[in-house]
């Protein structure tokens, strides 16, 4: 096999990816499937870092709506990304990949602190290393989370997993006629208002001329061919 394109890469995984076919919560067919794909690109000296969301257990950006504090409910949101981040440590484990959660809020029984050195020394150990409770703030996204933590472990790539193929000009699930973009430029994102990642994740990313390919996860071995440099799904990048 031929020689990954990218050392150290950021998985962006939202919550609701680990319902699979479900309504609420977690499916461990799907932690399994990810685990085994994660574990692929470990095989090859990949160093995977994995930020996850919450949002198959608790949402803290819509609870406001129904008169929840919002700072409130961004840390419960913080607390199930937590939930998530264990499940897929288990999932990876069971299949012989070393993993730690890291986590931006103190919960020393099940997790280690946020340190950067240590998560770059645990990447480079060739361990996979989960960050849970996305910044340790109220009102950031994991989306913003997810491009904190590549910048500060210096990955070379954010490769975001989705249920569609990629970018759209609108939303193919309600829209059959949207185009799907291959390649589109971070101000472009911004301009045209893509829900690729939030604008202050877009914007952190530009900044650091970060690229970013979002693909769909659900395809078999889509991670490993993105990883391989392989042409899946769509790149945002300058």
């Amino acid at each position: 096999m031929s020689t990954p394109a990218y050392q150290r890469v950021l998985l962006k995984l939202s919550g609701e990816v680990l319902m699979g076919e479900k309504g609420f919560g977690i499916d461990p067919s799907v932690t399994e499937k990810i685990g085994h794909e994660i574990g692929e690109i470990q095989a090859l000296g990949v160093q995977t870092a994995v930020v996850i969301g919450g949002g198959n257990i608790f949402r803290g950006l819509t609870a406001p709506n129904f008169g929840m504090d919002r700072s409130t409910a961004d840390h419960m949101g913080m607390l199930a990304t937590a939930i998530n981040a264990l499940a897929l440590q288990d999932a990876l484990e069971r299949q012989g990949v070393v993993t730690r959660v890291a986590s931006a809020i103190d919960m020393r029984a099940v997790a280690e602190p946020f340190i950067r050195r240590r998560a770059i020394r645990h990447l480079e150990k060739g361990r996979v290393v989960v960050f849970a409770a996305g910044t340790g703030n109220p009102y950031f996204t994991t989306d913003t989370a997810a491009a904190l933590r590549a910048m500060e472990i210096k990955a070379e790539i954010i490769l975001k997993g989705t249920k569609v193929d990629g970018i759209y000009t609108a939303d193919p699930m309600v829209n059959p006629e949207a185009k799907h973009l291959k390649k589109i430029s971070y101000m472009k994102v911004l301009e045209q208002g893509l829900k690729v990642m939030d604008a202050t994740a877009i914007s952190l990313c530009m900044d650091n001329k970060l690229p970013i390919i979002v693909f769909n996860l659900r395809k078999p071995r889509n991670l490993l061919r993105a990883v391989m440099g392989e042409p899946v799904g769509s790149r945002v990048e300058l």
